[in-house]
């Protein structure tokens, strides 16, 4: 039995903690004073923020706490983002915002689930996080306003090429089913009404409109593309003359504008890292082993990270093999990559991937170049391009 000495020493006298559950129309609050109080829950809607205001007020008085008594809240990354995080810190209240794959779970196959009890989960964990278990999550670093939306245009780059290249693959396809093997581009428009099916007569007159209607599409996407590409070179030329950590970055062959403007803006620097290992945290570039008796073996990386990073530093690993074979990185992967077969060298770059996030980020914030690299003058890859290579 659970004595009242017992209690007091599982919680933090004084302090009222909040969890919530955010869902798209109401949000569930689970309010508790410690580890042997049940929580109280309750349902607002969704954003109205007076609400949370007043039923925070009631939950002090409930649990006969005074007025002043300070709030440590919590609530997991997803689609509300980090405002809800500024409005509560704007309140006084010291709050964390928690990546939801880092929460421990029931490993059973069913499991009972809903908002309460996903909340009361929450509150129980914010407790103990609070009294020093700091291994039960991993807490989120909100960017400020100003980082956040500088993400914004590399962000709409990136789901422009990819409209474009689903237009792209369905008008291609659509003449595939005819016979006809046509690589669109540019120029699509002005071959279009030359086209011949396989048997040598013109395309059908519905299908001749809907690759018209399709083609003006992707000309649209490609205009806009290359607005935002020339936008992301002019304000990375300006912000390289004034940022010592974009101009270390440059300076490395094999690095272009776009990495270097996506490495930065999505934390390369402004997450503050404090080893190597957060660092590749971030990109999801860690080893998951898998140890228990005599089983021993690796299951790959654990993927819970910035995909857009991963992706990034993959294909910077395959540039950095062709511009910086000098490197150690490079004589690194070939020493114990190139003699194996095809999946092996795969393996490997991504190995690569992580130790090249690695010096890039030292690189960086401190200004070390990597072993062996090479450097050119950075001023250069703007004179040489009109876009924003990843690589040059």
């Amino acid at each position: 039995m659970t004595t009242s000495t017992e209690r007091h020493s599982n919680s933090n006298s004084g302090v009222l903690y909040l969890a919530f559950e955010l869902g798209k129309n109401s949000w569930k609050l689970a309010f508790t004073v410690g580890l042997g109080q049940k929580p109280r829950l309750k349902t607002v809607a969704a954003g109205v923020t007076g609400q949370v205001l007043r039923e925070i007020t009631e939950a002090k008085r409930r649990f006969g706490l005074p007025a002043e008594a300070s709030v440590r809240s919590c609530y997991e990354a997803g689609p509300d983002s980090f405002w809800l995080h500024r409005w509560l810190v704007g309140q006084g209240i010291d709050n964390h915002v928690v990546d939801s794959s880092s929460i421990e779970v029931n490993r059973r196959e069913r499991r009972a689930k809903s908002d309460g009890l996903d909340a009361t989960k929450l509150a129980e964990m914010l407790v103990r996080y609070d009294l020093g278990e700091t291994r039960v999550w991993r807490v989120v670093q909100p960017p400020t306003p100003d980082q956040e939306d500088a993400r914004h245009l590399h962000r709409e780059i990136e789901i422009m090429q990819h409209e474009q290249r689903q237009l792209g693959n369905r008008m291609a396809g659509l003449l595939l089913a005819i016979g006809v093997r046509v690589t669109v581009n540019r120029r699509f428009g002005q071959r279009l009404a030359q086209l011949k099916q396989w048997d040598g007569t013109p395309l059908p007159a519905e299908l001749l409109k809907r690759l018209a209607g399709e083609f003006e599409r992707w000309q649209l996407v490609h205009r806009q593309l290359l607005a935002a590409e020339r936008t992301m070179n002019a304000q990375t030329q300006q912000e390289a003359a004034t940022s010592p950590a974009l101009q270390h970055l440059l300076s490395l062959r094999g690095i272009g504008a776009k990495g270097a403007w996506l490495l930065l803006r999505e934390g390369l620097i402004w997450r503050k890292f404090r080893n190597r290992r957060q660092v590749a945290s971030m990109a999801g570039l860690v080893p998951t082993p898998y140890g228990s008796g005599t089983i021993d073996r690796e299951q790959g990386i654990s993927k819970a990270g910035n995909a857009r990073v991963r992706t990034l530093l993959v294909e910077l690993g395959w540039g950095w093999l062709n511009y910086q074979r000098e490197s150690a990185l490079t004589r690194w992967y070939y020493q114990r990559f190139a003699a194996g077969n095809r999946r092996s060298r795969k393996v490997g770059i991504v190995a690569l991937a992580r130790k090249l996030l690695v010096a890039l980020w030292r690189c960086a914030a401190h200004g070390e170049v990597p072993i062996g690299a090479r450097q050119v003058n950075w001023r250069d890859k703007f004179r040489r391009s009109k876009t924003c290579p990843v690589a040059a």
